[in-house]
């Protein structure tokens, strides 16, 4: 009996306090909450706190010619919702207190509150500052997307105050934590699950274990930690916590998310650098195996600013005046590296026309040798004096390069000086044993090549050799010439014709019993071609000469 005296008197106590706090409310004119954006501002976030909760007066933040109240309840509790969402704190000595406020850009009566959502703003009506009408008809669609999957609805029915609080959260909130933080452990292990087992499982079955281990495999803990961002950054504001938690929460998040996102495609440049060597590497020219590494470094420097960027912007920073002066100071960068700059887009000429590739003999100038390495500023040479030249680009692309790389067929001419006296069988002999030797060697053009008796000099009859070898390198052609030559000696020997040299030669009686110094020649035709034909039987030196 004592206990329900006891229960109805409380009630009462508590009926006439809820009355008087209404009647006292109602004293209280409009004009002391919508005076200054301020005063608009501080009234709808202020008095839809837990520990102060009166949406009947937050809900006059919208034109009552306009709303209803209930209607405007319910605006101000979801427009609340977004700015948690958003994690968005006011600071509100930063908010305009005068009455008579205007917008510096437009000069209307009008505050705009969320630079993200400029639909979002406090206009002047009859006096008072309001939420406008533009912002109330784009409350419901913000408030669904913010809060997608049916967890709008889920705001609705969720209470937005609780009678039991431990540690100043609600045991509801206080569960939602605890449900949260399961839900993203199984999340995080889910998808570093499949990253692990599925990806790297696939790329193992088509023998890239080592490429999934090297590259993959330090990229699933950050790429897990990715999925769950999003996630987070959904389920969170449904906690309804506190703006300033939920600010420094949203924070981290915007910051974690291009991180992690940075560290991934960081890292997969690399993977995509492993993919590109492969296609350079069935390709028959080298140059875009420099390409390569060349890609991958200025990959790397364009993800790691964009990811720069990102992180700016999500952290409200305008970026935009940033990348106007980083405009103005790469103008006036280049004017003062013209050289750079010029040598730059040279190097991108070169990997554009590819006039040389990596391994190929240029001459340039005052320059010959071998290209080892092209790079953004310079391409590196070796020359044959085993020095190492660098060639700015700019200058290599302006100058006449003659690459000796791409040709076809290396030329090869001498001059073979035989003694006067030689009889004309045999000089016929001998030159048509040269173009044997020159159509059997397997590294010769055999549709193009002169030998002929050519000239008669001060002390030699001289024969024009004239021939392209048709080889891919240098050391080839030396190779070849070599083996011409030794087999040009050969025949020489073979057919008794000797070379010439300058002499003065004094003649004399001959002696009796004593040898002329003249040579004796074989003056038989038929006996000419016959060693002839016994020479080109024999074995060839270039036989098992081909190119390694």
């Amino acid at each position: 009996m004592k206990g329900s005296i006891k229960k109805t008197l409380l009630a009462g106590m508590v009926f006439l306090m809820s009355a008087g706090m209404m009647y006292g409310q109602s004293k209280l004119k409009p004009a002391d909450y919508l005076y200054s954006p301020r005063q608009t501002l501080r009234t709808h976030i202020e008095y839809l706190t837990e520990d102060n909760y009166h949406p009947e007066i937050a809900a006059l933040t919208f034109n009552p010619a306009h709303h209803k109240k209930k209607e405007a309840e319910k605006l101000a509790i979801k427009l609340l919702q977004i700015y948690r969402r958003e994690g968005v704190s006011f600071n509100y000595s930063d908010i305009p207190d005068e009455n008579d406020y205007l917008d510096s850009i437009s000069n209307e009566p009008r505050y705009l509150i969320l630079r993200k959502y400029p639909e979002i703003y406090l206009e002047k009506a009859n006096g008072l500052w309001y939420y406008s009408e533009t912002t109330a008809d784009q409350i419901d669609r913000l408030y669904r997307e913010l809060y997608p999957f049916g967890l709008s609805k889920l705001m609705e029915y969720t209470p937005a105050w609780s009678k039991k609080t431990f540690l100043g959260l609600a045991y509801w909130k206080i569960l939602g934590i605890l449900i949260l933080v399961l839900f993203s452990v199984i999340i995080y292990k889910v998808a570093n699950f499949l990253i692990l087992k599925v990806i790297i499982g696939m790329m193992e079955k088509r023998s890239h274990g080592k490429v999934a281990a090297r590259y993959v495999m330090p990229v699933s803990k950050p790429a897990s930690l990715l999925v769950l961002v999003p996630v987070l950054m959904v389920l969170v504001p449904t906690l309804r916590l506190p703006i300033k938690i939920n600010h420094f929460i949203f924070v981290t998040l915007d910051v974690v998310w291009p991180i992690l996102a940075t560290i991934i495609f960081y890292k997969l440049v690399d993977l995509l650098s492993i993919f590109l060597e492969k296609m350079a590497g069935r390709t028959e020219t080298t140059l875009d195996d420099q390409l390569v590494p060349l890609v991958r470094k200025t990959l790397k420097i364009f993800v790691i600013v964009v990811g720069g960027l990102a992180i700016l912007s999500n952290l409200d920073v305008d970026i935009i005046p940033l990348l106007t002066g980083l405009s103005i100071g790469g103008l006036a960068l280049a004017l003062a590296a013209q050289d750079t700059l010029k040598n730059f887009f040279g190097s991108l000429m070169i990997f554009i026309d590819r006039p040389f590739q990596i391994g190929d003999w240029i001459s340039s100038g005052d320059i010959d040798g071998t290209v080892e390495e092209v790079g953004f500023r310079a391409t590196r040479i070796r020359t044959f004096r085993n020095s190492v030249t660098y060639v700015p680009n700019g200058n290599l692309v302006s100058a006449t390069v003659d690459n000796h790389g791409l040709r076809k067929y290396r030329r090869f001419y001498t001059q073979l000086t035989i003694m006067y006296g030689t009889p004309v069988e045999v000089i016929e002999t001998f030159i048509e044993g040269l173009r044997k030797i020159v159509e059997n060697h397997p590294h010769t053009r055999k549709d193009y090549y002169n030998v002929y008796l050519n000239d008669m000099g001060a002390h030699s009859l001289n024969i024009m050799f004239y021939i392209f070898f048709e080889v891919p390198s240098w050391p080839s052609e030396l190779r070849s010439r070599h083996e011409i030559l030794i087999e040009i000696i050969r025949l020489a020997e073979e057919l008794g014709v000797n070379f010439a040299f300058p002499t003065q030669t004094l003649h004399m009686e001959t002696f009796p019993e004593k040898k002329p110094n003249s040579p004796e020649y074989i003056r038989s035709t038929p006996e000419l071609k016959k060693k002839l034909e016994e020479y080109l039987k024999k074995e060839k030196a270039w036989e098992g000469g081909e190119d390694e």
